[in-house]
């Protein structure tokens, strides 16, 4: 019997933005994008600190400041990748927010916070990362979702509205951007970083099969092999959560 396996093209020397990449999975995917040789650029708003902590550890990367919730400033930022990196082949759209409100005392601030980076961003740093991949052949485009989008929380409805929003929006632009580009999702179950831990989060533990939260290199795998894959290979999700979105 004869074993298809789907091809993967080398990360090295290709230039991939990391949106949030100074902290938490967005560091972890950083990290793991410079051991596979990639030309890490490191993207934050407010954590200029980690980021160039980040930066250091992936060989020197360059960093990148724009608040995400400018559509000129995401537009600025693209320009000045363009400009100082004179190419871009992969974007991953991690930076993101999260709160608990009730959705009886959310307001329209709770919600515009929430998807003015979680939703809107990801749309308009999609598009501007397309239009600079076009100029050299193509790329890769991969957004971080969450478990949040696929399986409904009752007190946080307006950021699974924005993950959901992820998953589809995906969907719609790797049929727009292709053949050239390649759009796909990543949708991370528990992933603990310390302070965050709680009894919600020891529950969402508690419930998974795989039996334990999982990690940034868990799901920085998933990314990695996005930003590798044919693109035979697009408008796909993959839920890296130990099988908590089948309960």
């Amino acid at each position: 019997m004869r074993v298809m396996m789907l091809s993967m093209q080398s990360l090295s020397a290709q230039t991939v933005l990391v949106t949030g990449g100074a902290k938490r999975i967005g560091r972890a995917i950083a990290l793991r994008l410079a051991r596979e040789g990639a030309r890490v650029a490191i993207h934050y708003n407010e954590s200029e600190a980690e980021a160039r902590r980040t930066a250091e550890e992936c060989g020197g990367a360059p960093v990148f400041r724009a608040n995400l919730e400018s559509v000129d400033e995401i537009r600025n930022l693209f320009t000045d990748i363009g400009t100082r990196l004179g190419r871009l082949d992969g974007l991953v759209n991690n930076a993101a927010r999260f709160t608990l409100v009730d959705p009886l005392e959310a307001t329209e601030k709770d919600w515009d916070f929430i998807h003015s980076v979680n939703l809107k961003a990801v749309f308009f740093c999609c598009q501007q990362a397309a239009i600079l991949m076009r100029r050299t052949g193509g790329g890769r485009i991969v957004n971080i979702s969450s478990l949040g989008g696929i399986r409904p929380w009752a007190h946080h409805a307006h950021y699974c509205a924005s993950k959901a929003g992820v998953i589809m929006l995906t969907r719609a632009l790797a049929k727009s951007f292709a053949p050239d580009i390649t759009v796909n999702s990543v949708a991370p179950g528990v992933i603990p970083f310390g302070a965050d831990d709680d009894e919600r989060v020891e529950r969402l533990v508690a419930a998974t099969p795989a039996g334990r939260a999982g990690t940034g290199d868990e799901i920085a795998d998933a990314v990695a092999y996005f930003l590798g894959a044919t693109n035979f290979v697009t408008g796909q999700l993959i839920a890296v959560d130990g099988g908590l979105s089948q309960r």
